[in-house]
């Protein structure tokens, strides 16, 4: 691999989304800062995957956004999690462990089972 973080796919940028807002109201940077300091710099987001991925969950009812102001002192939008948000994080959480252990148990294997 080229460099030392990785790209996101769109269903994994979700649920890290949703997780992160899972800790109470935050704007876009502090999202993408959570989830850089939660994977170790391991995953990266940039903005102009965050804020689709933001707008995509807004537009799913998963969160919801309001007008505040930055530890900075800047205007910005903080999003939170919504009832249907939490119902969902937690059907991901579930989906991404299975999916894991699957692929981990996959890439296990000596390659003779089959």
């Amino acid at each position: 691999m080229a460099g030392s973080s990785l790209h996101l796919v769109r269903g994994t940028l979700d649920v890290l989304v949703l997780k992160a807002l899972s800790e109470g109201a935050r704007h876009g940077y502090a999202v993408s800062q959570w989830i850089k300091g939660a994977t170790s710099a391991v995953l990266l987001v940039e903005e102009g995957s965050l804020y689709p991925a933001l707008h995509r969950l807004e537009g799913k009812g998963l969160i919801e956004a309001t007008w505040g102001i930055s530890d900075t002192g800047r205007r910005a939008r903080f999003y939170e999690l919504t009832a249907d948000g939490q119902d969902r994080l937690s059907h991901e959480v579930e989906t991404w462990r299975r999916y894991s252990t699957a692929i981990d148990q996959a890439l296990s294997t000596s390659g003779q089972e089959g």
